[in-house]
């Protein structure tokens, strides 16, 4: 299959808004294929790019479309993919970021993003990772999982940011408010979003889960997301901490941030541990293809005052050995389908 995207949209001011596959391909003359394999797990033979659009299988917008909106180039974007639909090609585009912004409807335009409410997604909208690095070789120098032996009472992790606090709730509650008027009366272009504490609803299922004595809590509390790090936060002891804390437990709570999506989701997955996925109305990744409730466990918003029983029913139907089965599945899941690479190569439009 042969790929194709504008090299004249690229804007190496607004890098991190480049299409995901093409970040390991938009590099400078001097990198080497042995360093994009170190760096996104992917090969330049693992992808044929073409620099003529009619010889193309597929399409991609070389930006997200973030970009095109935010710095006025929205019909750049539209003239391509319209001229794309005059040649019978379909374009894969990027919505980045926590909260999205609106893409106007094709036929041939198919859309990605990590965030979103699955409800509001267009027959043309799909979920897809949140791309991490692997953390097993970077944070336990091995490329297996150190598997977890079945105990038939569930440990419970959780390391990140919460607050139970009422009056925090009503705070981060009007935030979101200003953010939703400001769309509303053309200030801002990111999408709506549901009006919901997510760092209460966090420490909601938190303390559903500490004062059950269904299961063991192994919390440990921020007060800033990702403990406030912001520069080598890849190196921070506390990051660490955070991929200990996965490691030392056999579920994790996953529940969204500032965006309806959780990056511990797919970090719990690649550490061949079990999420414990509290569904806001979330899209995840090839929900047409892989059955997520069988490498998770389910909570729907309204059940958190039941999460415990809910992660004890789970837990109870394993063996020791389907227990240990699920861990590896969800590495293997994780590893094939959910990195850059692996969720490229199998991503298939309808």
């Amino acid at each position: 299959m042969k790929l194709y995207y504008p090299k004249a949209h690229y804007n190496e001011n607004f890098r991190t808004l480049v299409f995901p596959l093409l970040k390991p391909f938009i590099k400078g003359e001097n990198f080497t294929d042995a360093e994009r394999i170190a760096l996104y797990g992917i090969s330049e033979n693992d992808f044929i790019f073409t620099e003529v659009l009619e010889e193309a299988d597929l399409v991609f917008l070389t930006m997200a479309w973030n970009y095109y909106v935010n710095t006025d180039r929205k019909d750049i974007a539209i003239s391509f993919v319209k001229q794309c639909e005059l040649l019978n090609k379909k374009v894969i585009a990027f919505n980045a970021g926590d909260f999205g912004v609106n893409i106007p409807i094709f036929d041939n335009l198919i859309v990605l993003r990590p965030s979103g409410y699955k409800s509001k997604f267009s027959k043309n909208e799909y979920s897809m990772p949140a791309f991490i690095e692997d953390p097993l070789p970077q944070y336990f120098n091995s490329n297996e999982i150190i598997q977890r032996p079945y105990n038939p009472k569930a440990t419970i992790g959780f390391c990140g940011q919460a607050n139970s606090s009422q009056i925090n709730a009503v705070k981060e509650t009007f935030k979101t408010f200003l953010r939703n008027f400001k769309f509303h009366v053309g200030i801002s272009k990111n999408d709506p979003q549901l009006l919901l504490s997510t760092s209460y609803l966090r420490a909601s299922a938190l303390k559903s889960l500490q004062k059950s004595s269904l299961v063991t809590s192994n919390f440990i509390f921020r007060k800033q997301y990702r403990a406030g790090v912001k520069k080598q936060k890849e190196t921070h002891k506390t990051t660490l901490e955070f991929y200990e804390n996965i490691n030392s437990s056999d579920y994790v709570v996953c529940v969204r941030g500032a965006g309806n999506f959780s990056i511990r989701f797919y970090e719990t997955l690649a550490m061949g541990r079990i999420p414990i996925f509290v569904n806001t109305d979330c899209a995840l990744p090839l929900e047409n293809e892989i059955d997520w409730k069988r490498h998770v466990v389910w909570i729907e918003k309204k059940e958190i005052k039941n999460i415990a029983e809910k992660v004890k029913d789970f837990h109870s139907a394993l063996s020791s050995n389907d227990f240990i089965d699920l861990q590896n599945a969800n590495r293997t899941l994780w590893n094939e389908r959910l990195t850059l690479n692996g969720f490229f190569k199998t991503f298939r439009i309808k």
